[in-house]
């Protein structure tokens, strides 16, 4: 009853959704370059003013963070999560920066299939994230996490026969060694999602 007499606690989800959208946006960007392999300078130009823009959604939320008299739940679950989802798109934005710094001269199969898997990932995200509105209901909000899990793990396996085909595939050592940071950065983008379900869980746990 309180939250709902307290219109800053719903502030911090309309964060939450805002970041949400953004790294979305910035996952799906990610891979329309790998899918179709132009433009590479403009396109990650376009993710660069998008995390930028995530940076300012954070930066919004930190401050209502510090100034705020409520919020939904506890403070540092709220950083953390922010944090989390803010990272998404901070590694994603790594992996294209590399396509374009290292001058990859095209894409390949399997660096589009995580791409996608990567998006898959952020609209689960972004999905849970809402859900937790209604912390009265958690089925749905565990079930969703269970759901980021099992996708992180999956994507973590494609991720490892990826790197595995590099070695494979006739390609020369540094060509290979620039593939493989890219997956690197894929790898931790990966690995935040996963985390910030762990973050959700806890939020869970402690307030449902």
């Amino acid at each position: 009853m309180l939250e709902r007499l307290m219109p800053g606690a719903d502030g911090f989800h309309d964060d939450f959704d805002a970041q949400c959208a953004t790294t979305l946006a910035g996952a799906r960007l990610f891979h329309e370059l790998l899918s179709d392999y132009r433009d590479v300078s403009s396109r990650v130009e376009a993710l660069q003013r998008l995390e930028h823009q995530g940076n300012s959604v954070n930066h919004v939320a930190l401050e209502r963070l510090h100034s705020a008299f409520i919020a939904p739940f506890e403070r540092t679950h709220i950083h953390a999560l922010l944090a989390r989802i803010d990272e998404v798109l901070d590694f994603t934005l790594a992996a294209a920066l590399r396509l374009q710094f290292y001058e990859i001269p095209a894409s390949l199969p399997e660096a589009t299939r995580l791409a996608h898997q990567l998006v898959t990932l952020t609209e689960k995200l972004r999905e849970v994230v809402r859900a937790l509105r209604s912390l009265r209901n958690p089925e749905p909000i565990l079930s969703g996490c269970k759901e980021l899990k099992l996708l992180a793990r999956e994507a973590k396996d494609v991720l490892r026969a990826s790197k595995g085909q590099l070695f494979k595939g006739g390609m020369d050592h540094l060509t290979v060694l620039k593939w493989k940071e890219i997956y690197d950065a894929v790898t931790s983008a990966v690995f935040k999602c996963r985390d910030a379900a762990d973050v959700i869980e806890g939020i869970v746990l402690t307030y449902a």
